[in-house]
């Protein structure tokens, strides 16, 4: 009984063992990814499909420059507005590159006909399948020949239709059709936070992808004014040299800007040109070969940036300040006056002078705008017809005259500035002609008034909101004003009517 019980145990161990030994060593299932996981994934197959998709629509630009007087090509992006905002190492680039071809090139002495040296390379994408090719102005700008180059390598040349400098926005046409055009997307719409992906050729490495995130949008970039159209949205997607004219584009494959410029060594910092302003301009140069912008003739401030004159403003805390007329311009002779704050166009809400200037790119040349505006405390609505902006402007100059010793007249001061009536004797001293105010005649070194850059010869029109027209009334003006707070002074200078802010600082 015992054996037999014993033999019994002994055959049950055994199976016990050959079975946990079968289901030790099966193999078992894989454990299903994690919910994040499976969305990493999803996320990682998106930036590839992104990628692929558009890169069909994105060529390499390649440059011929128009040789120079000696013979020689010059730098293709050394008159662009950006060269000389590029970091050292990008600019060394660039000049090593021009170095190279012009090795490569026959000395001019040689009388026979030299091949064009294609020195200069930026991106571009497909804007319309017919062959329509949209990059930067600073990649073809001043272009002898240019070449498109695409993916599969095959290479059409290229005519450039158009540049517009102010955007750094141009069109190249090529002989095709059936081209695939890149999708494009609405830059009003972009949000910060968002994924953006730049694609381009930087550095000569064809068709790099990077990522990154749409850091800010509304951005300037130079202080000096020197592009027309700032309004830049900011990345950290990587853009290098040879990524200008490529595409920005959001996660669904859409181009929201033309990559243009960065900032810096490895800061994460590049700008493109929102896709809305660039299809505008674009559309203008591929119709007209040029670009025509509305503008109202006014030097302008943002209010609440403005430490002068933000305390004297009555009734608004935000909008826009008209500082100065142009000359000319298309607001000189309408209802707007100085020192009134623009707070609408159109009945769109502008706070500041960047938003008013997007407003003015919507219209177009001979538009009547309707401005709201605050004057003196009291709300009011204007019309004033846009102008076209002059191709050749240059703001209003004019040479500051030698103080002379004022006439034995009548004569009042402020802050460092004495006036007198206009007589002839002065209107001819000064050249002035027909002008109703009070002419200045001094300026004390180190006043207010020198400070702001008022000179003699510089007619005063009005105190605050009271009109003047002699020196009494230019004191009567005066009266009661708190020279601590400020006083706001109407200038006509050489023809341009300004203010300024005089403060008396303790």
């Amino acid at each position: 009984m015992k054996k037999s019980m014993m033999k019994k145990i002994a055959v049950t161990i055994l199976s016990a063992g050959l079975l946990g030994g079968i289901v030790a060593n099966s193999p078992t299932r894989a454990a299903e990814p994690s919910e994040a996981l499976k969305l990493a994934q999803q996320l990682n197959e998106a930036f590839v499909e992104v990628a692929e998709s558009v890169s069909k629509s994105v060529v390499v630009v390649r440059v011929a420059q128009k040789p120079q007087a000696d013979g020689a090509y010059g730098n293709p992006f050394r008159n662009s507005p950006f060269f000389d905002q590029l970091p050292e190492e990008y600019r060394k680039f660039f000049e090593r590159q021009q170095k190279e071809s012009e090795e490569e090139t026959e000395p001019p002495t040689r009388q026979r006909s030299r091949k064009p040296v294609f020195n200069g390379r930026g991106s571009g994408l497909v804007y319309r399948e017919d062959g329509i090719i949209l990059t930067n102005s600073h990649v073809v700008d001043n272009a002898d020949k240019v070449k498109i180059v695409f993916r599969g390598g095959k290479e059409y040349d290229g005519e450039v239709l158009g540049v517009d400098r102010e955007s750094d926005i141009a069109v190249v046409k090529i002989d095709a059709t059936g081209l695939t055009a890149a999708k494009m997307g609405d830059s009003a719409k972009t949000k910060v936070g968002e994924f953006a992906i730049a694609v381009g050729s930087p550095y000569e490495l064809d068709y790099s992808v990077t990522i990154g995130h749409v850091s800010a949008k509304g951005r300037r970039v130079f202080t000096d004014q020197i592009m027309f159209d700032q309004d830049f949205i900011q990345t950290d997607a990587s853009i290098n040299p040879g990524n200008s004219g490529g595409p920005l584009v959001n996660i669904y494959g859409e181009v929201i800007g033309i990559n243009t410029l960065i900032r810096g060594v490895n800061t994460g910092i590049g700008f493109a040109v929102p896709v809305n302003l660039a299809r505008r301009v674009a559309d203008m140069l591929i119709e007209d070969g040029k670009v025509t912008r509305a503008w109202l003739g006014v030097s302008i401030t943002t209010l609440r940036e403005d430490a002068d004159y933000r305390d004297l403003a009555v009734g608004v805390e935000d909008g826009v300040v008209v500082r100065q007329f142009v000359p000319g311009g298309p607001a000189e002779n309408s209802d707007l006056e100085l020192a009134d704050v623009i707070t609408s166009v159109d009945g769109n809400r502008v706070k500041s002078a960047d938003e008013l200037k997007r407003e003015l790119r919507l219209k177009k040349v001979g538009d009547s705008v309707t401005l709201g505006l605050m004057r003196n405390g009291e709300a009011r609505e204007i019309k004033v017809e846009t102008g076209a902006f002059p191709e050749e402007f240059t703001a209003v100059s004019r040479l500051r005259r030698p103080e002379r010793k004022p006439e034995a007249e009548t004569k009042a001061k402020l802050l460092g500035m004495t006036v007198q009536k206009i007589t002839p004797d002065l209107a001819k001293r000064f050249e002035t002609k027909g002008e109703e105010g009070v002419i200045v005649t001094a300026i004390e070194n180190d006043s207010a008034a020198a400070e702001k850059g008022i000179a003699p010869g510089d007619i005063v029109t009005r105190i605050n909101s009271a009109p003047v027209d002699s020196v009494k009334s230019f004191k009567a003006a005066l009266e009661g004003e708190d020279l601590k707070k400020g006083v706001i002074v109407h200038l006509n200078s050489g023809g341009s009517q300004r203010f300024e802010v005089l403060k008396q600082y303790e």
